[in-house]
């Protein structure tokens, strides 16, 4: 009896504790459903932005799905969330937007920074190889054996017959000591010789070679005269006596070069300087030449700068020797012939990227990188200046995509979005005012010239004018110093400096064609230097202008490409009077 009373309540135990834990259960499920119910009604309340990647917060989607780059879900981003931040400076894209712009990318690699020169100078003569023969005594020119200008002489050649009283006179007692000499008592012949090295030293001072004195012991006691001997082999430059004139010491007589070496010399700019080295071999060429190329290496850089053009002196020796032509010897080189050179220089590999892809915002350098859809903005430490590539230093890692067309539109959305952060102020864009210094009324005055003569080479070839191409070519050339110590001062104008100081020395057009092809990149960088000065109110009324199909007037070039007027109306110099008003103006 009592084992079944046992037993029954061990089995109301047990029921109690099932009832107790199955209501728990039940009620907590309940207050599960609630809570969750409530976060789906606070959720249907708020409106639904869009569904964004966590990973690369650029990528985002009005619908549900995956990124694109890492496949991750998309979160969606409701009315009031934050979302997930994308770094200053990144500018998102549609795939559509990138196409419809253009854009392009690159990879920045090591490689070999390249750099050409191009220089305009002179063809001097050595130096070091010029004399002046001048008289040494009173005389008189009895004969010329040289009498003209440009005769070729070698070392010891008899220019002319000279009759002097004093000569003589020396030459007689040198002789008569000499044989004096023979008779005399051994205590006297040392003071013979004494006298005879005078007489020697005397003859040596007045122009005689050793030759000529060695000589004197056989010329005869009737001839009278004596020959003035070239000093040196060369060109008869200059002659200034004639047979019969009377000359005093001192008086110049001859000028004679040696033409063999000559020197080109031409002047460098300080920024140029590093890139020049003594040894450094260089091309010449010269319109007195056609089709031919004189190679030479730089010899001499003057460390002293002038300091109105900021420019050194650079010297290159050029073989010139003889050349047989029709039965007669010339030199392919003359004296003080306009010529240019080319200097190619192929520095180290390092790490660079083109020079497209490098903008300057407010004086900092920048690119943008592509991470895939998006593009982030970078700020750069730039090494040297190539001609197509420029050295990175700080801001981008090997391998890495930059942006090389299409990013000008891209900086200006950057600015855009930046602007439109709340509690930002936006940094000024490469199309900001703020990028542009206010300029000195002395360099207002050296801009203005610049432009002046820019301006000119676009006119002339607008009017199909060959002569006043170069004419005006020869006045860029000028005022290029001046404008580019203007911009000396400011580094975010540089590459813009660079560019206009590579393309502004214009060799002597023969034909349009030629003087087109010349001026399409002078053109290309000046648009850009216009295009940046008339961000500012002094120099708003720069007129810029389009023509879309430069490659038929000029083979190779691209389809369309830009000039600049100081006014219009439109007056196109890559077709001139075919197509004068052919093109389109660009308008800030």
């Amino acid at each position: 009896m009592k084992s079944k009373q046992l037993l029954l309540l061990l089995v109301v135990a047990i029921a109690a504790a099932a009832s107790g834990w199955f209501a728990a259960r039940q009620s907590a499920r309940r207050a599960t459903t609630a809570s969750g119910a409530a976060a789906s009604t606070s959720t249907a309340q708020r409106k639904l932005l869009y569904y964004q990647s966590p990973m690369h917060p650029w990528i985002k989607s009005d619908k549900p799905g995956r990124c694109t780059i890492c496949g991750m879900e998309l979160t969606p981003v409701y009315e009031g969330d934050a979302g997930f931040d994308v770094n200053q400076g990144t500018v998102a894209l549609r795939s559509n937007t990138i196409q419809v712009i253009g854009v392009q990318t690159e990879e920045a690699r090591r490689q070999p920074l390249q750099r050409s020169f191009r220089f305009a100078g002179t063809i001097e003569d050595n130096d070091a190889r010029h004399r002046i023969v001048s008289a040494y005594l009173d005389g008189r020119i009895d004969a010329l054996k040289v009498n003209y200008i440009g005769a070729e002489v070698v070392a010891g050649q008899p220019l002319a017959t000279f009759y002097s009283r004093t000569l003589l006179a020396a030459e007689r007692e040198y002789v008569s000591l000499r044989r004096a000499a023979a008779t005399m008592p051994a205590p006297l012949q040392a003071e013979q010789q004494r006298l005879q090295q005078a007489a020697l030293d005397r003859l040596k001072r007045v122009g005689l070679s050793d030759a000529q004195i060695a000589a004197l012991e056989i010329k005869p006691e009737t001839e009278m005269h004596s020959e003035l001997l070239a000093p040196l082999s060369g060109t008869v430059v200059a002659r200034f006596v004639y047979e019969g004139q009377y000359v005093k010491e001192g008086d110049k007589l001859f000028e004679i070069a040696d033409f063999s070496t000559m020197w080109f010399v031409f002047d460098a700019y300080e920024r140029d300087l590093p890139w020049l080295k003594i040894g450094q071999r260089v091309e010449v060429i010269t319109p007195s030449a056609p089709g031919r190329t004189f190679a030479g290496t730089i010899t001499f850089i003057d460390p002293t700068l002038r300091e109105m053009t900021r420019t050194a002196k650079v010297r290159v020796e050029l073989p010139n020797p003889l050349e047989q032509q029709g039965g007669h010897s010339h030199r392919a080189l003359y004296y003080k012939l306009y010529a240019e050179a080319v200097v190619h220089i192929d520095a180290t590999p390092v790490l660079a990227v083109p020079r497209s892809a490098v903008l300057s915002p407010g004086g900092q350098p920048v690119l943008y990188v592509d991470k895939g859809g998006a593009y982030e903005q970078r700020a750069l430490r730039l090494g040297r200046i190539g001609d197509e590539t420029i050295e990175i230093l700080e801001g981008v890692a090997e391998g890495e995509r930059v942006v090389t067309t299409g990013n000008l539109l891209i900086d200006a959305q950057a600015q855009l979005n930046q602007s439109a952060r709340p509690g930002t102020n936006a940094a000024p864009s490469s199309n900001s005012t703020n990028s542009a210094p206010a300029f000195t009324d002395a360099q207002r005055e050296s801009i203005d010239a610049f432009l002046a003569a820019a301006n000119g080479i676009a006119s002339a070839l607008a009017s199909d004018n060959l002569a006043a191409f170069n004419d005006q070519a020869a006045r860029v050339h000028a005022a290029l110093p001046p404008l580019l110590s203007v911009f000396d001062q400011n580094r975010s104008w540089q590459p813009l400096a660079e560019r206009i100081e590579a393309t502004g020395h214009f060799g002597k057009a023969v034909d349009l064609p030629a003087a087109r092809k010349a001026f399409l990149p002078f053109s290309t960088a000046v648009v850009n230097l216009a295009a940046r000065l008339r961000q500012q109110p002094a120099f708003n009324s720069l007129r810029l202008y389009e023509c879309p199909m430069v490659n038929r007037a000029v083979p190779g070039a691209p389809k369309s490409a830009q000039w600049f007027q100081l006014q219009g109306p439109l007056r196109n110099p890559y077709f001139g009077a075919e197509m004068l008003d052919c093109g389109t103006e660009l308008k800030p």
